[in-house]
């Protein structure tokens, strides 16, 4: 008994180290994808008016960046399995941060190029690497990586808001000089991040390791191995990324050429799908641990067709923008539940995985991009969105089957109980034979419940699994708040504040009305999305709210110490 003690202990902290493990990753993912997908943007602008660069010299430096990108994931994959994965991922992070500095210094082509080429390694780098740590952790949490979309899109979208609204301040060279600064901040996290404890899972790790004394030959022969063993959901992930990124392109061309629109107003239309995949990712793996990754990615494939099909007869931006959140949707789902079965079937070799699996996703990217162009050129709008929901409603099939093939669980295990609970260390005690014979007949009389009741004693766990406490609830309420006051504040800046208005006009009228007259451009729609918001925020403090008080008056008083509380 006395030695079970300080081994439960040490277990803790191991969960506890992991969990700040993953912590520092996602807050680090959310400070680089910003400043990437910001980059991305605005990047075709900034190299024509800044260096005069051509439109072919621009679809160069766009080539650049995601050739190499493509080309060193699966080298950043061998890395991420022979090294410190936290090492490998700051590494990118810093390059990330140089890439952006470049820019910002850049007045020629070939400096340009350059800062291109340094953040095509640093993405490579840093991506693989990440997705490898949250996978370290897929087996304790299956919705790890749902959280991670979630960090991204949170800081794609926030980034768009200040970088949009600022670039007119601070210019091109300003926006490249803080994404810098975010870049070099996450690449800090990562270093300081708590090594990974305990024998690995998901991934060969750490230079003290076996994996870090692999031949380069080894790790190259298992790259191999691992790619032909993942290749019926590489092959389909080509298909679909191929298909979603002509669509995109399509969009993008549409509302330029077809709406006339600038491009702050594109942005603006794609702002709410963006929006919808960091809050639904969370959400919607609930969905795929109640009916199974398959028919999850079927009806997101659906989806996706949908969205494609419902872009064909689009009257206006709005019905867009609409539209595009129904896309979103679709891959909050998809893309967690393709990392997962990638770090489930890749075993050991997460990282190496994970490399195949962002290469053959830029493959289909860079595909679609040039089938996009074509389709634009050659075919009407309609026939061109027709074709690209095809391989999209193919993937209702292709998708669901290459996981199958895998071999993977179709249905993935819940989150187990945190440590610590009274429940799980009897449980643990009667295992270890501490406990003697009470403590087996107290298992046996247990394991006899279980058979009887089984799917009572499930659903309990999952209900109970999914239940927030008062502090999981205060903490997303404020989080939900200072995200308002960030857009809120933005839309001040920008004159389209309707709590503005409020606050100096009528209070009375403009709580009823709309506010200021509407118009059709996408600056309505931002001033009307800010009324919206600020119901929604409202209803949601009062839902939560309400939440918080039903968990006060179930908490026990302190003269019943036994019942644990909901905090």
């Amino acid at each position: 008994m006395t030695e079970h003690v300080p081994a439960t202990a040490g277990a803790e902290a191991d969960a506890r180290r992991r969990q700040r493990r993953e912590g520092n990753t996602l807050l680090a993912a959310m400070l680089t994808n910003g400043p990437n997908e910001l980059i991305d943007f605005v990047l075709p602008l900034w190299a024509g008016a800044a260096i005069g660069l051509s439109a072919t010299e621009v679809g160069v430096l766009l080539a650049v960046e995601m050739v190499l990108s493509m080309v060193f994931r699966p080298v950043s994959g061998v890395l991420a399995d022979t090294f410190e994965r936290r090492y490998v991922a700051a590494a990118g992070a810093a390059l990330y941060g140089v890439s952006a500095a470049g820019y910002a210094l850049a007045q020629n082509a070939p400096v340009a190029y350059a800062a291109a080429a340094v953040g095509g390694v640093g993405g490579a780098l840093l991506w693989v690497s990440v997705r490898a740590i949250i996978s370290e952790r897929l087996s304790e949490d299956s919705a790890v990586f749902p959280r991670l979309l979630s960090s991204q899109e949170t800081g794609a979208w926030v980034a768009f808001i200040a970088g949009l609204t600022l670039i007119g301040l601070i210019d091109y060279t300003g926006v490249f000089l803080a994404c810098a600064a975010a870049c070099a901040a996450a690449a800090v996290l990562l270093l300081v991040s708590p090594r990974r404890p305990g024998p690995p899972r998901t991934g060969a790790e750490g230079a003290e390791g076996a994996e870090g004394e692999t031949a380069e030959g080894t790790a190259a022969a298992g790259l191999g191995a691992v790619g032909r063993r993942l290749r019926p959901m590489l092959l389909a992930v080509v298909l679909t990324m191929t298909a979603e990124s002509a669509v995109s392109l399509l969009l993008l061309l549409h509302l330029q050429r077809g709406f006339d629109l600038e491009v702050g107003e594109i942005a603006f239309v794609f702002l709410p799908g963006a929006i919808a995949m960091s809050v639904a990712a969370e959400h919607l793996h609930r969905y795929v641990v109640r009916f199974g990754r398959s028919r999850v990615l079927m009806a997101a494939s659906v989806s996706s067709a949908g969205f494609a099909v419902g872009l064909a007869w689009a009257p206006n931006p709005f019905v867009i923008a609409g539209l595009w959140i129904l896309s979103g949707l679709a891959w909050a789902a998809v893309i967690p539940i393709g990392q997962a079965v990638i770090a489930e079937a890749s075993g050991e070799q997460a990282g190496r995985g994970m490399g195949v699996y962002e290469s053959a996703r830029l493959l289909g990217a860079l595909t679609g991009s040039l089938a996009a162009g074509v389709l634009y050129d050659s075919a009407d709008w309609t026939a061109a969105c027709l074709v690209a929901a095809v391989p999209l409603l193919a993937g209702a099939v292709v998708v669901p089957r290459a996981v199958r093939r895998l071999g993977v669980a179709d249905v993935p295990p819940p989150a187990p109980e945190p440590p610590g609970r009274p429940e799980k260390q009897q449980v643990s005690a009667a295992a270890d034979g501490a406990s003697g014979a009470e403590s087996r007949a107290e298992t046996d009389t247990r394991t006899a419940a279980t058979k009887r009741e089984p799917r009572r004693k499930e659903n309990q766990r999952e209900e109970k699994r999914k239940q927030k406490t008062p502090r999981q609830i205060r903490r997303e309420l404020g989080l939900h708040g200072a995200l308002f006051a960030v857009a809120q504040l933005v839309l001040l800046v920008a004159g389209l504040s309707w709590m503005k208005d409020l606050l100096t006009g009528d209070f009375g009228e403009l709580l009823l009305s709309g506010g200021r007259e509407q118009d059709s451009s996408v600056t309505g729609l931002l001033y009307g999305a800010g009324r919206l918001w600020t119901f929604i925020l409202i209803a949601d403090a009062l839902w939560q709210g309400g939440k918080l008080l039903v968990l006060a008056l179930r908490r026990p008083s302190p003269e019943s110490p036994s019942r644990p509380s909901g905090d």
